[in-house]
């Protein structure tokens, strides 16, 4: 397998690969904009030569887009690697190349975002293992942060404590989301559709700056979904399972 680095100087021409092709579609416009003004921040986004679901996105952790105490850390946004391309090695491939990149930064390890069990959206739990990864800090959510630490010299990554402790006042549905993930850009407004058709409680925030995304009150902020001021999911809903969801909790 062949990988190409996606710059400032060729993003837009380049497949971003999320399985969407025409760069016309708000998914990807909306995903190229955010990546666009997150190169000026040391982010890196490498990806397989042909087109599919088979990169990763990393970048210093005092950028990352959520709230955590990790300096000197690398963070990866998100290893993706899915359908056909499973099972040749090819998250390995990605995974060594950041863990290269950055010890040439000079950083003392990386980390990520994963879970006691295998969660959508979510980096396997069990793959960090086996690579070497340890649990850093869990959030009351079930969301973990793990880290792959290059030398003992620097402190243990944690969550600030409003992403260890997610929890908002407001009641009703509260959906916190970025421009990280092109397909929010189709789903939140079926979901905020879906919510006034059905008079269902909703309101979406969109976190559109670095500042306000360490401030969220989650571990995970491309995709925060709060019920009655708890988290419930980090996973995108379509119409159908948000009505269950709502359903669900409401009684």
């Amino acid at each position: 397998m062949e990988y190409i680095q996606v710059t400032a100087a060729n993003i837009d021409t380049e497949h971003i690969c999320c399985a969407l092709s025409n760069n016309e579609d708000v998914q990807v416009s909306s995903k190229k904009a955010w990546l666009k003004e997150r190169f000026d921040d040391g982010l890196v986004f490498l990806k397989s030569t042909e087109r599919g679901k088979c990169f990763i996105e990393y970048l210093p952790a005092e950028n990352a887009w959520l709230g955590l105490q990790a300096e000197g850390y690398m963070y990866i946004d998100c290893l993706w690697v899915s359908g056909s391309f499973k099972g040749h090695g090819y998250s390995n491939d990605l995974l060594n190349a950041c863990i290269k990149d950055s010890q040439k930064k000079g950083k003392s390890g990386i980390c990520i975002l994963s879970s006691a069990k295998k969660r959508p959206f979510l980096a396997d739990p069990k793959y960090l293992f086996y690579k070497g990864f340890q649990v850093a800090d869990e959030s009351d959510a079930g969301i973990n942060l793990m880290y792959l630490p290059f030398d003992s010299k620097h402190p243990v990554p944690k969550f600030s404590d409003a992403a260890r402790h997610p929890h908002v006042e407001t009641d009703g549905f509260v959906l916190y989301y970025t421009s990280q993930c092109p397909f929010n850009a189709k789903y939140v407004p079926i979901l905020s559709d879906t919510a006034e058709k059905h008079k269902i409680p909703f309101q979406a925030v969109h976190v559109e700056t670095t500042a306000q995304a360490q401030a969220v009150p989650s571990p995970c902020t491309t995709y925060a979904l709060f019920f009655n001021g708890q988290f419930v999911t980090n996973e995108e809903l379509s119409e159908s399972g948000f009505l269950k969801l709502a359903a669900k909790l409401q009684g």
